[in-house]
């Protein structure tokens, strides 16, 4: 069998949103996996800095950011930050339109002032995987700053709330030739979205990851839940979505595995010969 190279999503792929441990059947799975001579990746829409806890686990390379930042083993192969003007426009009409936002730089991230309270309201359980990650970084300070300590480091990416579609007008009149507005779900009014910028996302790392490898696309596994493995998922030669994913993702799967948590990255690693 030829040699795989797989990508992980991790929040609510990988680890439960917004964890930092994934289940032991998950790394038994990944380490068995590149005994058998495949590369597992992470590929995530956090940045560099929140995959710390992962990376012990020795994964072969990192997607982070969306595709804005990946390493193959040490070697960064790609690093597409935003550009200044690009950066103080999208916080410039975020604020402006009262849309809650926090910018990822590629260690840190930063939150605007109103972004904890919103954070911290109650919401529906159904919400996307992208919003409940966010909300348990709050509830644990993990690693989110306030924006009053940002000192101009560059952006990769913007997290977004917003409490209407109507609030997004302006901001997507601004920068929706730039950045991509992926909508992870709208629950009870509230609208919880990624800014990607359109140079890259998760599907063109892919590629860039396969090349530089010299490994076919179509010997590609992509395994995501929400909105933003949609490229990863469209282009890997095999894509799978977890059963708490979107229904959208699921129906760009090629299959649905169980959740992380019914240790379904070890069923689907199995069923597929990746171990």
């Amino acid at each position: 069998m030829s040699k795989k190279v797989i990508f992980l999503d991790i929040d609510g792929t990988l680890a439960e949103p917004g964890h930092s441990e994934p289940p032991a059947s998950a790394i038994e799975a990944v380490k068995k996996a590149q005994a058998a001579g495949n590369l597992v990746f992470l590929c995530s829409g956090r940045n560099y800095g929140m995959l710390s806890s992962f990376l012990k686990y020795g994964f072969d390379g990192v997607v982070a950011s969306a595709g804005g930042y990946i390493l193959c083993g040490e070697e960064v192969i790609y690093d597409c930050p935003a550009t200044e003007e690009q950066k103080a426009k999208a916080m410039e009409v975020l604020e402006e339109s009262g849309v809650c936002w926090i910018a990822e730089c590629r260690d840190e991230a930063y939150a605007s002032d109103n972004f904890k309270a919103f954070m911290e309201k109650d919401v529906d359980e159904q919400v996307s995987s992208e919003f409940l990650r966010w909300k348990e970084f709050v509830k644990k300070t993990f690693s989110i700053l306030s924006i009053k300590e940002y000192r101009n480091q560059p952006v990769y990416k913007f997290v977004a709330s917003s409490p209407s579609m109507e609030k997004l007008d302006k901001p997507r009149a601004v920068l929706e030739n730039e950045f991509l507005f992926c909508i992870q779900d709208v629950s009870r009014g509230v609208v919880n979205l990624e800014l990607i910028n359109r140079k890259f996302n998760k599907g063109t790392a892919v590629k860039k990851v396969c090349e530089y490898l010299n490994i076919p696309i179509s010997d590609s596994v992509g395994f995501g839940d929400s909105m933003n493995d949609r490229e990863m998922l469209e282009i890997a030669g095999l894509s799978i979505c977890m059963e708490n994913g979107s229904e959208a993702v699921k129906k760009i799967a090629d299959e649905v595995c169980p959740k992380v948590t019914e240790d379904g990255i070890w069923k689907a690693f199995q069923k597929h010969h990746l171990m």
